[in-house]
């Protein structure tokens, strides 16, 4: 992050969000506005059902809003296409999710490879490089592993080291365990 510091890296204007129709719509985001620079480390904090979840995936381009603006890097979100907003997240952005989100028929390292052969690399290449950081949160031995033969805490340390394997420089946790 040293080339950033200093540096504007989340802006979100004004942003609205809804979800269902008619009767049943729930306005999950009104007018939010936030901003975030390089080397700061911000916590959203709030009731289950304020909008934390569906802040933080719209920051993170997983999920679109209806109306404001959202800026990660200078970059407009809200104004990118599908392929150029899934193009960015896989260089600029890990996502830890609530739910892990792992894909059981895959290994450890087949899991945490997943963002670099979005970005090109070779598989042998991501396996290396995710067996590298499953090093780093202590699940080097378990890399040829299938998800479900972890632990809840393990599974999310996959999660994690998924999320950094490629060196984002911004990092999107939601809800992670602080026990980990």
């Amino acid at each position: 992050m040293s080339e950033t510091n200093g540096q504007r890296v989340v802006d979100v204007r004004a942003v609205e969000k809804h979800f269902g129709i008619g009767p049943d719509r729930i306005h999950a985001l009104r007018q939010v506005n936030l901003q975030a620079c390089a080397g700061e480390i911000l916590m959203l904090v709030g009731p289950s059902g304020c909008g934390k979840t569906t802040l933080l995936s719209a920051i993170a381009g997983t999920l679109r809003v209806e109306s404001g603006e959202i800026d990660v890097f200078d970059h407009p979100l809200h104004r990118m296409s599908g392929g150029a907003l899934t193009r960015f997240r896989a260089r600029h952005i890990g996502f830890i999710f609530q739910q892990f989100n792992l894909i059981p028929t895959l290994s450890v390292a087949e899991n945490v490879g997943i963002p670099l052969l979005i970005q090109g690399f070779s598989h042998g290449e991501a396996i290396k490089r995710a067996r590298a950081v499953l090093d780093a949160v202590d699940l080097g031995g378990r890399w040829k592993e299938q998800p479900n033969k972890l632990s809840g805490g393990q599974q999310q340390r996959v999660a994690i080291a998924r999320a950094l394997v490629h060196e984002p420089p911004l990092v999107i946790c939601d809800e992670p365990t602080a026990a980990l």
